[in-house]
């Protein structure tokens, strides 16, 4: 058996522990980066059925249409993979290797297409259904060497590709899109895809977190967030960083160097078993403390891996406890409606004794023409 398949199926014998501890007799996957971490397997999502059964005991197998299924043929080590015709129906055949499914409990991944989980329902009507998301996701929530080995090469090609934009840009007279576009080149230099996200936010765009990146010319004067990431072998970089173009107000420096203060203080805060909502209160003290509270509008961090946001959330009320190998963002932010807005954004591993910062590209407050 390949190494890749040894850790698949160590994976899948996991989930299946998960699903006896929870009660659920079997697991569906279709695809989604759920599937990339169960069966290692970047399926698209069409309307052909695609779809991972894990019983709680025994063999997995795959259902997939004839046309796809020669790409599992390394799989068949570690799962049965059924073949469908395009004439046949999927969900009667999933249906079928389950077998009896009155009383028994499935759980479907969050990303299951909802015409999917109602064929599947149709075909399996005396089961009980539940969301598949707290069986994977306490699986995923710790990375493996790994999946940080890929988290620490996709932050130190982002970090390096942000260091050549700022030390080769002239942001002034650009448009919101143009400097995106150039980011991104440097991006692709290193080695990293099309951005998987990339949000530029000039002038007053730079006051909302989400900004949708436009065609406003940035100018003199004007903070502008870049808030971006790209995948490495499956697994995304995400960072934010927050530049001025020209000469900083004291107002500004103040707001800047609250963030910044904001961004160390989580870290320091990092550790096992510390909650999640602790780490956010870390950052949120210091802008509260500043006299900026009601400008910091969101949560302090979410968690990194195969998708942008997932577990664990650093949030007020969320109470889990880190453990080594979780990983997550560090983006305090404060955004002053119709003036500007300024966020610093990290990726961390919490460690046996702290954190790793993924990020190390410079926070200092950076001035560009």
């Amino acid at each position: 058996m390949s190494d890749i398949n040894t850790a698949l199926a160590q994976r899948l014998e996991r989930a299946q522990a998960e699903m006896a501890r929870q009660g659920v007799d079997y697991l569906f996957v279709t695809p989604s980066s759920d599937l990339v971490y169960m069966l290692g397997y970047p399926a698209h999502s069409s309307e052909r059925l695609t779809l991972l059964g894990v019983p709680q005991a025994g063999r997995a197998f795959v259902v997939a249409p004839r046309l796809e299924a020669v790409r599992l043929d390394e799989r068949r080590d570690i799962v049965d993979v059924h073949a469908w015709e395009e004439t046949d129906n999927p969900a009667a055949l999933v249906a079928s290797l389950v077998g009896d499914a009155i009383g028994k409990t499935i759980a479907v991944s969050d990303q299951t297409w909802s015409v999917f989980l109602l064929r599947l329902q149709r075909a399996m009507s005396g089961a009980d259904w539940l969301p598949g998301g707290d069986i994977i996701g306490a699986l995923r929530v710790i990375k493996d060497d790994a999946e940080i080995a890929a988290l620490r090469e996709a932050a130190r090609r982002t970090d390096i590709a942000w260091t050549r934009f700022v030390e080769s840009t002239r942001l002034s007279g650009l448009t919101e899109q143009q400097a995106g576009a150039e980011l991104a080149r440097f991006m692709a230099e290193e080695g990293l895809p099309e951005p998987g996200f990339m949000i530029v936010g000039s002038g007053p765009g730079s006051a909302s977190p989400h900004h949708m990146t436009g065609e406003r010319v940035i100018q003199q004067g004007d903070s502008v967030v870049f808030d971006f990431g790209s995948t490495w072998e499956h697994y995304y970089s995400d960072m934010t960083r927050t530049v001025y173009v020209g000469e900083p107000s004291e107002e500004y420096r103040k707001v800047y160097e609250t963030v910044l203060q904001a961004n160390a203080a989580a870290k320091a805060a990092v550790r096992p078993g510390a909650t999640c909502e602790s780490i956010d209160r870390a950052a949120r003290d210091v802008i509260e403390a500043a006299g900026y509270g009601e400008y910091f509008i969101h949560r302090l961090g979410h968690g990194l891996g195969l998708d942008v946001h997932e577990e664990p959330y650093m949030v007020s009320g969320n109470t889990t406890e880190l453990k080594p190998g979780m990983v997550f963002s560090d983006e305090p932010g404060i955004y002053i409606p119709g003036k500007f807005g300024v966020r610093i954004e990290d990726i961390l591993v919490c460690t046996e004794d702290g954190y790793e910062s993924l990020n190390n590209a410079p926070r200092d407050l950076t001035v560009m023409d």
